[in-house]
């Protein structure tokens, strides 16, 4: 009997009670969100919170940047092997054709001789691997004409496999480039952003909450780097710390290896290469090119490592003190060991 019933009728005053509901919800959320006008936009962040934030942004590019140059290091290495590869086929395909060139004056001999041999005729052809298909036919051939198609046989194959391996470096070294670029693109935008955020204070606080440079020069440091040198465990480990005073005041420049400007790893790659040692490029490398050594051993010449990630890098030289190459707001300075989270330490030589 239900489809005999009539339908309830709807009363205007819902409808407008619904309304006002919504409009009075609105309302309050507008207050709420500062969107009627009598709400509180966020707070500006106090300069101390924007040097906070800097010096954040400054250590995950320099993250970054350890993976930048992790990344080239791969790709250049990369780069130097497909060379080889290419220098070792072109060799190869030298030889062969001095095989060939052999082979073909035997055969121009049996030519002459009144007839050519069905091997050689296989090895002139336009086609070598038709050649090789036919290896039967080489059992015909004098016992010279059969070693020089082995010959032969032997550095197609070897052409072949070293050209399968340049294909294989060479999509390595594009995938190693690509990877750099995208680093680079993570490095750039952290240091705009830090940039942006620095833009927001005055002169007077950036004075303030930013140090301004290592008062020690290389001239003024030059007296302190020969008494660090001095008390270094060996002549190598003094050169490197000489080189790093002689440094100081030299620009941070993400990616730099000196001799005028440095990342952090790129200074102590440079003192050590001035000292005769070869470091690798990042940090998360060095840390593993020497012995390590506790805090309480540390000697001027050491590594000394920063964060969790193994994102910093700085040469101790002595006194609780480093040399080190900051970020992109200070040159390359002395600093305490304890400034920032110590990770640890490597004694190279």
């Amino acid at each position: 009997m239900a489809a005999h019933r009539r339908p309830r009728k709807r009363h205007a005053g819902n409808g407008t009670a619904a309304r006002t509901a919504v409009t009075l919800t609105l309302a309050g959320a507008a207050t709420a969100t500062g969107l009627g006008g009598t709400g509180h936009a966020d707070p500006e962040p106090t300069p101390a919170q924007i040097k906070a934030e800097v010096d954040e942004l400054y250590r995950e590019a320099e993250a970054a940047t350890e993976q930048y140059n992790g990344a080239e290091e791969k790709a250049d290495a990369a780069e130097r092997r497909l060379e080889d590869l290419r220098d070792e086929v072109a060799r190869k395909e030298q030889r062969l054709n001095t095989t060939r060139e052999a082979l073909g004056s035997v055969a121009a001999a049996q030519y002459r001789g009144g007839g050519l041999d069905p091997a050689l005729q296989l090895v002139l052809s336009s086609d070598p691997e038709q050649y090789l298909r036919g290896a039967a036919l080489v059992e015909r051939a004098g016992s010279r004409q059969t070693a020089a198609v082995g010959r032969a046989r032997t550095e197609l194959r070897e052409i072949e496999q070293l050209r399968g391996a340049a294909r294989i470096e060479l999509a390595s070294l594009r995938s190693r480039r690509a990877e750099a670029e995208r680093h680079r693109e993570t490095v750039t935008g952290k240091l705009e952003a830090a940039r942006r955020l620095l833009s927001r204070l005055t002169a007077e606080e950036r004075a303030r909450l930013i140090p301004g440079p290592e008062r020690a020069t290389r001239a003024s440091g030059a007296r302190e780097g020969l008494a660090a040198s001095a008390q270094a465990p060996g002549p190598r480990a003094a050169a490197a710390v000489a080189y790093a005073y002689q440094k100081l005041g030299s620009p941070y420049v993400w990616g730099a290896t000196g001799p005028n400007a440095f990342d952090c790893s790129g200074l102590t790659q440079a003192a050590y290469r001035a000292a005769g040692v070869s470091l690798p490029r990042t940090t998360y490398a060095q840390i593993g090119a020497g012995h390590r050594v506790s805090r309480s051993e540390l000697a001027p010449g050491d590594l000394v490592f920063f964060y969790s990630g193994i994102s910093h890098v700085g040469i101790y030289v002595g006194d609780g003190m480093m040399i080190h190459a900051p970020n992109p707001s200070a040159p390359v300075r002395l600093a305490p060991v304890d400034q920032m989270p110590f990770a640890g330490a490597t004694r190279v030589v």
